[in-house]
């Protein structure tokens, strides 16, 4: 059998590159979970915007690997699915409405048994995974999705139009990636423990947050916060132990067949 020459290309950039031929995206089975990749590349990580009050004013070049994200926050009904109880304050908003009052704890637990009843290694993302991704692949975006102010509503559930609750993941406009509520609805759960200096001295590829430390990072903003706090570069953080109903999570995957 004669091979094409575009066909022999192709194998040879999976060969040398096995993220070339994955999948743009995959659903769990057990879940309904939707995962989208994001093609790794290099960035300016931090306020490339001017408008930093905290050491998010640090910018520094950083490079992440390529990996799949979720598409949506997690829900309350993926929670249940896995825990078998319902945390969440905003029970009324319904299955589809972020789960939140997790701890980054109880999230490790669901990690543990969803990768158990998967065969997979789901975990959260790390800082510059998720600030990656909430600014479409590294873009200047100051909202995910959307640079102009009057926009934010189309994109954002924040204090100004989210009426004191969370809402349906996935109702806003998506950011480039086509990820919904980077920002806003509930802030985000990182896989990184916090410091405030660690932009200074962060490495460039793939980094994964200084240890130890004492609290863990949450990013994107929540439902009761100003424009300010879901900006795609505001840093935020809570002990690992807190449960808050502003705070939800999504998961992560790193590049392999899923």
């Amino acid at each position: 059998m004669i091979l094409s020459t575009n066909l022999v290309i192709i194998i040879l950039l999976c060969l040398a590159s096995p993220g070339f031929c994955q999948p743009a995206g995959f659903t769990d089975s057990h879940t309904g979970m939707q995962f989208v990749l994001v093609k790794g590349g290099c960035y300016e990580m931090g306020d490339v915007f001017g408008n930093a009050l905290g050491e998010e004013v640090q910018a520094h070049s950083v490079c992440v690997s390529d990996f799949y994200i979720g598409k949506y926050e997690v829900t309350q009904s993926q929670w249940v699915q896995m825990m078998a109880h319902n945390p969440a304050r905003f029970i009324t908003c319904g299955n589809n409405c972020p789960v939140e009052k997790v701890s980054w704890h109880d999230v490790q637990a669901f990690i543990t048994k969803f990768n158990a009843a998967t065969g997979q290694s789901y975990r959260l993302p790390t800082e510059a995974e998720w600030e990656y991704a909430a600014r479409s692949g590294g873009k200047k975006e100051e909202w995910s999705g959307v640079n102009d102010s009057k926009q934010i509503a189309d994109f954002v559930w924040f204090a100004s139009n989210a009426e004191g609750r969370t809402h349906t993941v996935g109702m806003k406009k998506p950011n480039g990636l086509g990820l919904y509520d980077m920002s806003g609805n509930v802030a985000e759960w990182c896989q990184d423990w916090y410091a405030s200096n660690y932009y200074l001295k962060s490495p460039r590829q793939d980094p994964q947050g200084p240890t130890p430390g004492k609290y863990r990072v949450v990013r994107g903003g929540a439902w009761g916060h100003t424009v300010f706090k879901t900006s795609s570069v505001y840093r935020d953080w809570s002990f690992p132990y807190s449960k808050d109903y502003g705070t939800g999570f999504r998961l992560a995957f790193s590049l392999k067949s899923p």
